[in-house]
């Protein structure tokens, strides 16, 4: 399970505009008067984390990337070279408990725990209360999703792109548009006290060529699935991409979360 370094350069700006503010906050409130955070990001992909939390929390200077490209790896940390102290290259399914390092005093990640079970979720929380470790999760994928204008197929096409984000990602059998409930109830119920918000993706006439890479993306997976005409699913696709031009729009779900053991 990876991605390309030039989609994760594409989405940069659109995650960044999207994480919710009073997350980060309360983030930075908790971490207030340290002069160092120790941060470990699992499935870092190209460091996108760093550059969002920095800002609001300079004292994490200390960054552990792990991640199972290395050449995901290798990139994030050519970008950060002053504050990535460490880089793991992780298989996250059997090294887990191995991936936080020796010393960590936050665990990051986003973009991810919508593409893990719930078996797996289980562990990650297990760990990290083991461990008495917050963590700050965000941009996990929460299934909704609406364009502008609207078109007929649209309903059809995202309940399928919702279906098909539940496949297995190598985690499990995926959390998909249930990873954000999901993940609050699984922290709270260990006894974390949690603090979530809204992330979406914004989308407008200025994004086309992410809007482009969305709604190919979901045209596929579509495909995929097998249970829509595939002629329909192409006609839809070429109506969607001729409204970009005019400016179509696009909103995306998604939630993070901190949590901190109670």
């Amino acid at each position: 399970m990876s991605f390309s370094a030039d989609w994760l350069r594409l989405r940069e700006p659109a995650d960044h505009s999207a994480r919710n503010s009073d997350v980060l906050a309360a983030v930075a409130a908790h971490f207030a008067g340290r002069d160092l955070v120790r941060v470990t990001d699992l499935a870092c992909g190209a460091g996108s984390t760093i550059r969002a939390v920095r800002p609001v929390l300079p004292s994490a200077r200390s960054w552990r990337l792990v991640d199972n490209d290395p050449k995901l790896l290798a990139v994030a940390k050519a970008l950060e070279p002053d504050v990535v102290t460490d880089t793991a290259e992780v298989d996250l399914d059997h090294d887990l408990a191995s991936a936080y390092g020796d010393v960590c005093d936050l665990v990051s990640t986003s973009a991810f725990l919508d593409l893990v079970g719930e078996a797996w979720l289980a562990r990650f929380v297990a760990t990290l209360k083991a461990r008495s470790l917050p963590v700050y999760a965000a941009l996990s994928y929460d299934g909704r999703a609406s364009m502008s204008p609207e078109d007929m197929f649209d309903e059809v096409i995202v309940a399928g792109v919702n279906r098909h984000q539940r496949r297995d990602k190598g985690l499990g059998p995926a959390l998909g548009p249930t990873a954000a409930e999901a993940t609050i109830r699984a922290f709270e119920a260990a006894g974390f006290r949690v603090v979530s918000g809204q992330s979406d993706w914004v989308l407008s006439a200025s994004d086309i060529a992410m809007q482009t890479e969305i709604l190919k993306g979901w045209a596929f997976a579509a495909h995929e699935l097998g249970d829509v005409p595939g002629l329909e699913i192409d006609r839809w696709l070429t109506r969607r991409l001729s409204k970009l031009s005019a400016g179509a729009s696009m909103m995306v779900g998604h939630v993070d979360v901190f949590a901190v053991p109670g």
